[in-house]
C-alpha cells in the first residue's frame, strides 16, 4: 500500500490552503491524500459527554469542509480522512510516521514579521521524522506557476523554480534527493543556492589570513557545489539545474531566492535534543518565506 500524503486540518484558512496544496502534491506523486484532524478528547464522567459530543461534531464539520474544498479544486485525488485523539502536535507526529510527507498551514503576516507559525507547526517541524511542508494562507494553484504572457495568473504555464538551500559543509543526500524529486515532478528548474561568508580573523588559523581573495574563494565554492551535484545531475538528467553561489548570510539568500519559487527545500538535523530545534537558517525560512516550504529531516 502506498504511503499517503497527509494534511493536518483544523478549520483555519491556512489549513484549508495546506490541504488543497497537499491534494495537488498527492496527484503529482500519484499518492492518496489523507486529511487528519486532531482533537483533545479524553474519557470523562457522564457530565462531560455534552462537551465530547460537541468536539466530535466540530471534528466532522472541519473534515467535511476540507473535503468539499478539495473535491471541488482537485477532483482526481483519492481522498480519505481520519479523526485522531490527543494533543495536536503528538497526534500529527504519529500520523506523519506513516506518511510520504506531512503538510501543515502557516498564517501569513505582512511586513517584517514574516510568517507566524503556530506552536503545533513549530513542534511538528522540529520533531518530525518525515518531510514537513508549510503552506501559507492564501496559497493558490496559480502561485506555483509562471504568469501567462499577459501577466495574469495561470495554471497552464510551467512551474516556477524549486529552490534548494544547501550547506556544503553537510550536504545531505536526503535533502538533495527530495529537491530533485520535487523539481522532476513539476518538470521545473531546480535552483540550488549556497551562501558563504568570508572567514574572520578569529575563525582562521595561523597563516590562513588572506591566503585567497574573495573572488577566488567564491570560485572554489562554485567548483565544490558543482562536484557535489554531479551525481544528482546524472541521476536526474531531465532536470535543469541552476547553481547559485553568493556571498552573505544563508537565510537572506534563501528568502530572496524563494520570492519567485514554487517551493523552497531546506534540511533539518534529525537530532533528539531535550529542546528540539530547527537550526537558524531553517528557522528563518519558516518565519520569513512566502512560498511553500519543505523541511526535510536528515541524519
Amino acid at each position: 500500500m502506498l504511503s499517503p500524503v497527509i494534511a493536518g486540518v483544523d478549520g483555519s484558512t491556512e489549513s484549508l490552503a495546506a490541504a488543497e496544496w497537499a491534494a495537488r502534491e498527492a496527484v503529482r506523486r500519484d499518492r492518496p491524500l489523507r486529511l487528519v484532524h486532531a482533537w483533545n478528547w479524553h474519557p470523562r464522567q457522564t457530565e462531560g459527554e455534552p462537551a465530547n459530543a460537541a468536539q466530535r461534531h466540530l471534528a466532522r464539520r472541519v473534515l467535511r469542509q476540507a473535503e468539499e474544498r478539495i473535491r471541488s479544486a482537485v477532483p482526481g485525488v483519492h481522498l480519505t480522512d481520519e479523526k485522531v485523539e490527543g494533543p495536536a502536535t503528538a497526534a500529527l507526529l504519529k500520523a506523519a510516521e506513516q506518511a510520504e510527507l506531512l503538510v501543515l498551514g502557516s498564517r501569513g503576516l505582512s511586513g517584517f514579521t514574516g510568517l507566524l507559525v503556530g506552536s503545533v507547526a513549530q513542534g511538528v517541524v522540529a520533531k518530525a521524522t518525515r518531510p514537513v511542508i508549510l503552506v501559507r494562507t492564501g496559497e493558490e494553484a496559480e502561485d506555483e506557476h509562471f504568469p501567462a504572457d499577459d501577466g495574469s495568473p495561470s495554471t497552464r504555464t510551467g512551474y516556477r523554480d524549486v529552490v534548494l538551500g544547501i550547506d556544503l559543509a553537510d550536504a545531505c543526500d536526503e535533502v538533495i534527493e527530495f529537491a530533485f524529486e520535487e523539481a522532476q515532478l513539476r518538470q521545473a528548474r531546480l535552483r540550488v543556492v549556497y551562501a558563504w561568508q568570508p572567514p574572520s580573523a578569529i575563525s582562521l588559523g595561523p597563516g590562513d589570513i588572506a591566503l585567497v581573495n574573495d573572488p577566488e574563494r567564491a570560485e572554489e565554492w562554485q567548483g565544490f557545489l558543482s562536484a557535489v551535484l554531479k551525481v544528482w545531475r546524472d541521476k536526474y538528467p531531465g532536470t535543469e539545474v541552476l547553481e547559485t553561489v553568493v556571498e552573505g548570510k544563508a537565510s537572506t539568500a534563501l528568502v530572496r531566492a524563494a520570492s519567485a519559487a514554487s517551493l523552497l527545500v531546506v534540511g533539518r538535523l534529525a537530532e533528539r535534543p531535550t529542546v528540539p530545534r530547527t537550526g537558524p537558517v531553517t528557522h528563518a525560512a519558516v518565519h520569513h518565506v512566502g512560498c511553500p516550504l519543505a523541511v526535510v529531516p536528515h541524519e
